[in-house]
């Protein structure tokens, strides 16, 4: 019986991180501390820890820091690949460059901006035909009215209510890329045609998830990591 490869997975780090800024003028968001820690090896311990064993980073502004400061990724344990991106090609534009080093089989995505406790083992295949699977979670304040609805079958609608927010992490097939030409493409209008045509999957993640989208929420963060250290 031939062997299934590990996953890949794929970090989203490339992005300016305006709303951080001033903390971001010098530092790339992934790098920005919370714990005593890089935000980025949360995702990197996790990943490896769910038998992820290359994990492919975007980097844009101040992008040479990252592998400055990770390098080949020996040091946690897991092959580091690096996709520069000299102008700015949103998240599907960003995967789209990627595409060559996450291989055939779907892969994992996770955006660097985010904390979680989630289990990335749990994270499920896709199914016949899908081409994402989504992991929701509950809403948070600042993003009350959500993204997508989950059904009772764990099917990811567009068009029905309740509505949990997607939370940057997923399992995507490359061909939802396959036809995306290059340039800057996000990654929503994608998804929506997806789930359009009956094709994610999702589940909801009811445990711990922060998106660090502001450096209030960053100090957030910084003191409830230090409280389960205590």
């Amino acid at each position: 019986m031939p062997v299934t490869p590990a996953p890949r997975a794929m970090i989203l780090a490339a992005g300016y991180g305006k709303r951080m800024r001033p903390l971001t003028d010098r530092t790339p968001k992934p790098l920005l501390e919370a714990g005593g820690r890089p935000l980025i090896e949360y995702h990197i311990e996790a990943l490896r820890d769910a038998g992820v064993g290359d994990i492919v980073i975007n980097t844009g502004w101040l992008g040479e820091q990252l592998p400055a400061r990770l390098g080949d990724g020996a040091d946690l344990g897991v092959r580091l690949h690096w996709s520069h991106e000299d102008t700015p090609l949103e998240t599907a534009g960003g995967i789209r460059r990627a595409l060559p080093l996450l291989g055939e089989a779907p892969f994992i995505l996770v955006n660097g901006d985010i904390w979680t406790d989630y289990d990335f083992r749990r994270l499920a295949a896709l199914g016949e035909g899908d081409d994402a699977h989504l992991v929701l979670v509950d809403n948070p304040a600042h993003h009350g009215d959500g993204d997508f609805h989950l059904t009772g079958g764990g099917r990811v609608s567009d068009n029905a209510a309740p509505r949990l927010t997607y939370a940057g992490i997923a399992r995507l097939s490359p061909a939802l890329f396959e036809r995306l030409d290059d340039g800057e493409r996000p990654l929503a209008p994608l998804l929506r045609a997806a789930i359009d045509a009956g094709r994610v999957s999702g589940e909801h993640h009811r445990g711990h998830w922060w998106d660090i989208g502001t450096p209030q929420r960053l100090t957030e963060l910084d003191r409830f990591l230090a409280g389960r250290r205590r």
